[in-house]
């Protein structure tokens, strides 16, 4: 009897075992596939870029980038794009900033992107043809969003984006590429209002680094100040500085606001014109690439990601990026600041979905 009783139950456990695989494979149908290629290179680049190719429509085509800050060496080169940007015969957009340094301008914006080796395509400063104005759909902080007016000249925009930490955001990756990225400096500095950051006194060396930076004149030393009359609140303060006197607040509210700020001014940008999305997950500091003296990275080299979903691509990147450091939010770990809600507020917005199914390329 107890025999019987032993077959039956591993009868039992297979059939629950091969239901709960058919399950899972069943759920995978409608799961948007991520490439990934571990090979970090402009070769690696082309091959992925294979399985999305057919997602690019029309002959003006941009790739958004990051041509990078004085000072910061952690931006993906100019030799990653390279090739892609031949064969698609495409330029290399992007838009001022609102702090101050060479990329506020256009002419010595362009004139940096050339310093940093982008010298081998037509350049196009997005908000220097004017504002481009569109519609939020479903939003909580804005029906509008000041967008670079030449984003309309596009039929297809190529977010081609470094993945890496972020002191404000948590991290940067495609949905900040399409919405800090492609924002006018007035949209920047609304996309930050309010977003004050803290001073530390005690940590403090009057380097005056805040202060060069600084695109408000808001900050003032010993002791330590911000002016939140003038604030526009852009944390370029924050990035500045190195011995970490300037924080962002230990305000969760404010920092769950500007999350949903960034995927709102997101979310008209990828809806306007047709897009693709690369992550590349290469030197991961926990700064950004407009940090002039950017922290070094914390996790190894890990690979390239495509997909033509925003969502999914982000979700993908962090993934891994949490595998790597070994803990569930690596980024919340570094800088104190989880980014995850970016991803949870545009799949609630209908920007796509989190479920993805990735596709290593190099086992094909």
């Amino acid at each position: 009897m107890k025999k019987i009783i032993s077959i039956l139950l591993t009868i039992s456990t297979i059939l629950f075992l091969n239901c709960k695989n058919n399950n899972q494979e069943t759920n995978t149908d409608d799961a948007i596939p991520v490439y990934f290629t571990s090979d970090i290179s402009p070769e690696g680049v082309m091959k992925v870029f294979e399985y999305v190719k057919d997602n690019v429509k029309g002959d003006q085509i941009g790739i958004k980038v990051h041509f990078g800050e004085d000072g910061n060496e952690y931006f993906v080169p100019a030799t990653m794009v390279e090739p892609l940007c031949k064969a698609l015969n495409a330029t290399l957009i992007e838009t001022n900033t609102a702090y101050k340094g060479r990329r506020t301008k256009t002419e010595t914006h362009i004139e940096l992107a050339r310093d940093h080796g982008f010298t081998f395509a037509p350049i196009d400063i997005l908000d220097s043809g004017g504002t481009l104005e569109l519609d939020v759909e479903g939003g909580k902080h804005f029906k509008t969003v000041l967008l670079g007016k030449n984003l309309e000249n596009y039929s297809t925009i190529i977010y081609f984006t470094h993945f890496k930490g972020h002191g404000s955001a948590g991290f940067g990756g495609c949905i900040k590429n399409a919405s800090m990225g492609m924002a006018t400096p007035v949209g920047k500095r609304i996309m930050h209002n309010k977003d004050f950051p803290k001073c530390k006194q005690e940590l403090c060396t009057s380097c005056g680094r805040c202060v060069k930076d600084c695109p408000a004149d808001a900050i003032s030393l010993e002791p330590l100040e911000i002016d939140k009359n003038k604030c526009t609140g852009c944390g370029k303060c924050i990035s500045s500085c190195p011995r970490g006197a300037i924080v962002r607040p230990d305000d969760e509210e404010q920092k769950l606001i500007f999350l949903e700020k960034l995927v709102e001014y997101a979310k008209p940008a990828i809806e306007k014109v047709n897009s693709v999305y690369f992550n590349i997950i290469m030197t991961v500091s926990p700064s950004c690439d407009c940090a002039r003296d950017p922290k070094k990275p914390f996790i190894s080299d890990i690979g390239i990601l495509a997909s033509t979903d925003i969502v999914a691509i982000e979700t993908a990147a962090h993934d891994l990026v949490d595998k790597a450091h070994q803990c569930d939010d690596a980024f919340l770990k570094v800088n104190s600041v989880s980014g995850k809600h970016q991803i949870e507020y545009a799949e609630q917005l209908g920007m796509g979905t989190k479920k993805y199914k990735l596709i290593d390329i190099d086992k094909k």
